[in-house]
């Protein structure tokens, strides 16, 4: 596939990602309402149907004002991969388009946007009896083992982040093959309508930490605490940022003030992550949000661009 072959399913869309708490919101309300689009999220965790506040859902006044779609669209008890989020996104693009409006896929997880234009890696299906083995070693154990069958996927997994380390771990193990081999299926791109948001560093590690602040004011360990008591949240969505910190806070493992130092940092660092990820990628134009007033304009303009 060449840069300028653009799927046909997804041709006539308008892609806008950027890492969390960079504004993603805003801008797709914006561009949906000026443009007639509708919006279809790439959030790994918004998808889930509930714990709103700790995955940083639209409100309920912005989901009214714009349709949205794969937003809160998932019990929490099942599970939910890169693959059925493509077919389930390709399905509601293509009804968007049949009703003459603008699809807009708005969102941070990365691996979404990758596997919309290319579809998931060829990776093997996992094996419990390998998953169950790998699970019961110490994260430290999993990443040294990695480290000497795939070096490179080693650099580049999160290293902080046990399932992602078994996975890869899994994979080389199961095919003979470096999971790092499989990332070259996804070297090119098509080059789509597109833009990444960004902002400066400083400004974004402001508003995490806001946001992190109004997270508690507004409920947050009610929500988890809900969420927990209902036994509903599956191993996928539990894995959201955050959620780990509020239940050891329910424990009594920890303070409010650690606990909110501690979502901070770790979405601190993930949006370092994403930056890094979205950087790579030929598909979108960066477009600055700090101290750009006609930056709304810029993407107003692009969206408006695309071919119906």
């Amino acid at each position: 596939m060449f840069l300028d072959e653009v799927p046909a399913a997804l041709q006539g869309v308008f892609f806008l990602a950027g890492p969390t708490a960079v504004g993603k919101t805003d801008v797709a309300l914006a561009v949906a309402e000026v443009c007639g689009g509708e919006i279809v999220g790439a959030d790994a965790f918004q998808v889930y149907r509930g714990l709103d506040l700790l995955t940083a859902k639209p409100s309920g006044e912005a989901l009214s004002r714009v349709p949205h779609h794969l937003v809160g669209s998932v019990p929490l008890e099942e599970s939910f991969d890169v693959g059925r989020y493509r077919e389930e996104a390709l399905v509601a693009i293509a009804a968007i388009r049949g009703r003459g409006r603008l699809p807009i896929v708005a969102g941070g997880t990365g691996l979404y946007f990758r596997a919309l234009p290319r579809g998931p890696a060829d990776l093997p299906a996992p094996s419990p009896e390998l998953r169950a083995e790998l699970n019961a070693l110490p994260l430290a154990e999993a990443l040294a083992r990695l480290e000497s069958v795939d070096p490179q996927a080693a650099a580049q997994v999160d290293r902080r982040n046990p399932r992602r380390v078994v996975r890869a771990l899994e994979v080389c193990l199961s095919t003979g093959k470096p999971f790092s081999s499989f990332r070259h299926e996804w070297e090119h791109a098509p080059a789509f309508h597109g833009v990444l948001l960004e902002r400066s560093r400083e400004e974004l590690v402001s508003r995490i930490d806001l946001r992190t602040e109004a997270l508690f004011a507004a409920g947050v360990v009610e929500e988890v605490r809900a969420a927990v008591e209902a036994g509903n949240v599956g191993p996928t969505a539990c894995q959201a940022i955050g959620w780990r910190e509020i239940t050891a806070l329910l424990r009594g493992e920890c303070s409010r003030a650690e606990a909110v130092a501690a979502i901070a940092q770790a979405t601190r660092r993930y949006a370092k992550r994403q930056v890094t990820w979205f950087r790579r990628e030929p598909m979108f134009t960066p477009v600055g949000l700090t101290d750009a007033p006609g930056a709304l304009e810029v993407i107003l303009a692009r969206a408006a661009a695309v071919p119906r």
